[in-house]
């Protein structure tokens, strides 16, 4: 009997987290890493951490990210963080985007918080 592997690499991450990864990088949203979440918790699959150097650029990489999913009929259950853009939250239930200030994703480590999660940098 051979157990069911749930693999973690780049092609095998579903299409909806590709293409908001493919989204953030068109927004030159930068140190992009996944989190494989799926064996640590049950809100959600997979993190999708980035930063930018601005607030104007994280909300442009928000809106970009939003615009690329919500053609192929994906939209987030909620996004917070808009108003000062230091950390725009995007839960699309599966996966959860994280865009940060640089300063926030330091403050906030939340690599650092999931270490034990399986990663994958871009």
């Amino acid at each position: 009997m051979k157990e069911k592997e749930k693999k973690f690499t780049k092609r095998s991450l579903p299409k909806e987290v590709k293409l908001s990864i493919k989204a953030s990088q068109a927004k030159k949203a930068e140190e992009i890493c996944v989190l494989d979440l799926r064996e640590l918790t049950s809100f959600t699959d997979f993190f999708v951490i980035m930063h930018g150097n601005s607030s104007r650029q994280n909300v442009a990489i928000y809106e970009n990210i939003e615009q690329e999913l919500s053609k192929e009929k994906i939209k987030p259950f909620g996004v917070e963080g808009l108003e000062n853009a230091e950390w725009i939250l995007l839960d699309y239930g599966s996966f959860i985007v994280h865009i940060f200030s640089k300063r926030a994703r330091d403050y906030y480590a939340l690599e650092k918080l999931w270490a034990d999660a399986p990663r994958l940098d871009y």
